[in-house]
Formats: structure tokens, C-alpha cells, sequence
């Protein structure tokens, strides 16, 4: 009984991932940190993408 995300939800869904992982990438933040939260984001990505939002490098 798994959350099931599928058509354009889950294509806006993705679009938004890859979007925070670019924007981690491309901040001023160590390799470290990117390194963390790219893994936070790819493995955790509902939980992973609120707390980016709320902790995560900023510029």
C-alpha cells in the first residue's frame, strides 16, 4: 500500500527532483555537502526535498 505517483504528477514530480539536485550542484556549498544532499534528495525524495527546501544551501 505504497504511495503511487504516475503520469503528469509524477512527470512534475521528477521534473522538480532533478531541478534541487541541479540547484545543489551548482551552489557554493563544500563537495561534502552537495555529495550528502544529492544522496538525501535521490534517496529520500519527498522528505528529502522539504527539508532542502527548509536547510538546504541557498545561492
Amino acid at each position: 500500500m505504497g504511495i503511487e505517483v504516475t503520469g503528469l504528477l509524477g512527470l512534475v514530480w521528477l521534473i522538480i527532483v532533478i531541478w534541487a539536485i541541479v540547484k545543489v550542484a551548482k551552489s557554493a556549498a563544500s563537495g561534502l555537502a552537495k555529495l550528502i544532499w544529492i544522496i538525501v534528495l535521490l534517496v529520500f525524495p519527498l522528505v528529502g526535498l522539504v527539508v532542502w527546501f527548509l536547510f538546504g544551501p541557498k545561492g
